[in-house]
């Protein structure tokens, strides 16, 4: 069964991500940061660009479909997105301090909509299909997606500190 968020609750956990993820953080080395678990899996560096990729995506889409009446949105996959920033090589410390920026702009510009507003939507072409996504449903994305995240940034954060009581 699929949970919804209520608008209170998204921006809840929208405005929590970032406090969260430094919380998890605090007093890590950029070196432990990028350290990955395995060869393959993703630092905590990768999963902060992976983040404001994401955040990335879901912003413009919600700026477009904002500013434009009922617009149609190409698809963007934020794992392809990020490989055309330079998130992955920029310090975590910096790169969370850009995140949160990001992410108090966002909540700004959301705190302020209508609940009509929030039910603007955009059609968006996909590689396999077209859908209807609006305001409320890229926020809600985003929020349930940064939450899925949590446990697994704060075990990875554990891990690299070298907590050996972590595993």
């Amino acid at each position: 069964m699929r949970i919804v968020l209520g608008r209170e609750e998204i921006l809840a956990l929208l405005e929590e991500t970032p406090e969260r993820i430094a919380a998890a953080t605090a007093g890590l080395t950029a070196a432990r940061a990028r350290t990955a678990p395995k060869a393959g899996e993703w630092s905590l560096n990768d999963i902060l660009a992976h983040l404001r990729a994401c955040a990335d995506v879901g912003g413009d889409a919600i700026a477009r479909i904002l500013a434009e009446d009922h617009p149609t949105l190409r698809a963007v996959d934020p794992r392809v997105h990020v490989t055309k920033t330079d998130y992955p090589s920029v310090e975590f410390a910096s790169s969370l301090r850009a995140f949160a920026r990001q992410r108090t702009r966002s909540l700004g510009i959301l705190r302020r909509l209508t609940p009509t507003e929030w039910s603007r939507s955009a059609r968006v072409l996909g590689r396999s299909r077209t859908r209807e996504e609006s305001v409320l449903s890229y926020a809600h994305w985003l929020a349930r997606h940064e939450r899925a995240h949590y446990p697994e940034i704060e075990r990875l954060a554990r891990r690299v500190s070298g907590d050996a009581t972590s595993e």
